[in-house]
């Protein structure tokens, strides 16, 4: 069904018909009894639920950030059964991102091409947004865990490089009281010159500063760092030793790539696409040997969040039997639809994902 479906919806612009996508699904879900109908069609197995960073997760299949940057469609995630989603990137001012087009689809690798520079309202208006919704939920159920809500947070693109502590300070106390934790950006190819950030220095001053403030809190957030699938081995050796030094609580492994190697779509149909992140497939084993080095050279003591080139069960046991604590999702939910949570969860183990 979704085959037919996807067929029709990739015969139209990308970023168009992904909110034209979600916006449909939010209107049924309106429809009195349609949101329970959907649930119950989109219903995984219930034995997954596991423990990491402190939090309890429903299942360990995420929906990574860039997806519902402003926080719109929580519940309809929530209703295909995703175990978390994760907001954003989230800035402190509004703005626009980069001109369009600038989400290009790659079927024949399976991939996309995003240079979407952080477009988002503003973390004010996402913050506001995310009280209303927390708001209108019912009450939980004993021992049924609700899905978690990450923040992903980065910085404007006006901001200099020396003062964008400043702006994940912004996001990090504007959204503390609204996400379950939070996922420091400084990886997105997308937001000139944000991937120096991920230098050493740089990159401590910003992951101490919100930890002091964290500490401060009664109750600490989980905080998390974002790295590319680009970064040297001498880079990934300094962003593991900082994760130790500032006591995160892990890692997500990996952003998207500035690579184009290895593309079966033809090179003058990529090149026109222009610059930009790729995502999907073609991310697959390289995310995956990321993560296996993070979690040997660390001795499996930084739980990692796995993403990139996850389609299927078979690709999320991939990335746990690498070591890691939970997966995420994006471009696999582009090509496999709503049923990507159910089918994943439905091929893993019970104790897939505790920590």
């Amino acid at each position: 069904m979704y085959s037919f479906l996807r067929r029709l919806l990739f015969q139209f612009p990308t970023e168009p018909v992904h909110y034209f996508s979600m916006n449909s699904l939010h209107v049924a879900a309106a429809i009195p009894g349609m949101k329970n109908m959907l649930a119950r069609n989109f219903a995984s197995r219930t034995d997954l639920n596991t423990t990491v960073f402190g939090l309890p997760f429903r299942n360990p299949v995420g929906l990574a950030a860039g997806f519902d940057k402003n926080a719109y469609w929580l519940t309809e995630l929530e209703m295909i059964g995703f175990g978390s989603v994760e907001i954003g990137t989230v800035t402190p001012l509004p703005q626009d991102g980069n001109e369009k087009p600038r989400l290009f689809r790659l079927p024949a690798d399976q991939a996309l091409v995003n240079r979407m520079g952080f477009n988002n309202e503003g973390v004010k208006k996402v913050s506001e947004r995310l009280a209303r919704w927390r708001g209108s939920r019912p009450a939980p159920v004993a021992g049924q865990p609700r899905m978690i809500v990450g923040g992903n947070i980065g910085k404007n693109k006006l901001t200099a490089n020396e003062d964008a502590w400043k702006d994940y300070e912004t996001c990090f106390r504007q959204l503390f009281d609204e996400v379950d934790y939070f996922v420091v950006n400084v990886s997105s190819p997308n937001t000139p010159g944000l991937r120096a950030l991920q230098e050493k220095d740089a990159l401590h001053k910003i992951l101490d500063h919100l930890q002091t403030i964290n500490r401060q809190q009664p109750h600490p957030k989980p905080l998390l760092l974002k790295i590319a699938p680009d970064l040297t081995q001498t880079q990934v050796d300094d962003v593991i030793d900082l994760a130790a030094e500032t006591a995160l609580a892990g890692l997500v492994a990996a952003n998207t790539t500035i690579s184009r190697e290895g593309l079966k779509t033809a090179a003058a149909i990529v090149e026109a696409m222009g610059a930009g992140g790729l995502s999907g497939a073609p991310l697959r084993q390289r995310s995956t040997d990321l993560l296996r080095y993070i979690v040997t050279r660390s001795a499996g003591k930084i739980p990692v969040i796995a993403s990139g080139g996850i389609f299927t069960g078979a690709d999320a046991l991939e990335k746990f039997e690498a070591g890691a604590s939970l997966v995420q999702v994006w471009t696999g939910f582009i090509y496999e639809g709503p049923y990507i949570v159910r089918n994943i969860c439905n091929a893993l183990q019970p104790t897939q994902g505790q920590s």
